[in-house]
């Protein structure tokens, strides 16, 4: 079940990543990532956006369920 679960995340983002990829394409709209340290090179938004997206899903399916209780009959 775990595995199932990993693989169909892995495959659902790696597809989204690539089709992210595509339609950054012709982007002109460009911006820098302002990290602690220092900043990015200038990145289109749709990619950070769509990146900021793709780890917040990865991350999210390695979580695990605490808040779900379910009754034992």
């Amino acid at each position: 079940m775990l595995l199932k679960r990993v693989f169909f995340t892995f495959s659902l983002n790696v597809s989204l990543f690539f089709i992210l990829m595509i339609g950054i394409q012709n982007s002109n709209n460009k911006s820098k990532v302002n990290l602690i340290v220092n900043e990015t090179i200038s990145l289109p938004i749709s990619f950070i956006i769509g990146t900021s997206f793709i780890f917040g899903s990865i991350l999210g399916s390695f979580v695990p369920n605490y808040f779900v209780h379910e009754e034992d009959n």
